[in-house]
């Protein structure tokens, strides 16, 4: 799969990269990008959910009325939970969400989410570029040049470029991760996935990880 780089200016420069076979023309595997994503959604949860029980809450355990002839039922105290203000029945507690996932598993559903991207033709190629500094509107003008302004985006680098995420850093539904980071969350999550010429060139070296 061949397609053509891009510069900034979204003009086509003539080169053409050739996507690596084995990364981007497998055959997706949905049951693995599930389980990565499900894993990283799991373990953004901070687990510190709680509510108390009756034994915590604070309040006398003097029984609040005679055991029969109320016509009503039974009450030990104010922290029955059937009162307001009592203890919560089988009420949130803090937990772990995390759980375990097999490298090699992972390493197939970001090679799976890649693959589904270069099936739907999600995929862009641009120059490599950087930035002298900061600059935000130059990097709204890059993406609307590449006519992803309006699409939830994600611009994959070589490297870390403090200046690129720095100017992307205030742009709703636009993402950038250097290669050696990507996970299977972000790439389905982005409507058009950017490589830079570096790392479509090298992309096999990238995530070997």
């Amino acid at each position: 799969m061949e397609l053509n780089i891009l510069n900034t200016k979204g003009e086509e420069t003539g080169r053409k990269v050739k996507l690596n076979e084995a990364i981007f023309a497998i055959e997706p595997n949905d049951h693995a990008i599930y389980l990565d994503v499900k894993q990283y959604l799991a373990n953004q949860r901070q687990g510190t959910h709680k509510a108390k029980a009756r034994n915590e809450i604070a309040g006398s355990t003097r029984k609040i009325k005679r055991q029969k002839g109320t016509g009503t039922a039974r009450a030990g105290s104010l922290k029955n939970p059937i009162f307001r203000g009592g203890g919560r029945v089988f009420g949130p507690q803090p937990r772990d969400y995390s759980f375990k996932l097999n490298k090699k598993v992972k390493q197939l559903a970001r090679l799976s989410a890649l693959a589904h991207k270069a099936k739907n033709n999600e995929i862009i190629i641009v120059e490599d570029f950087s930035f002298e500094a900061p600059k935000t509107k130059d990097f709204v003008e890059i993406r609307k040049n590449l006519k992803v302004d309006n699409k939830r985006s994600l611009l994959v680098t070589k490297e870390n470029e403090r200046n690129i995420v720095l100017s992307n850093r205030n742009i709703q539904r636009s993402e950038v991760s250097e290669a050696a980071s990507l996970n299977t969350y972000s790439i389905m999550k982005a409507h058009s996935l950017i490589l830079t010429e570096s790392v479509a060139n090298e992309i096999s070296n990238l995530l070997k990880h």
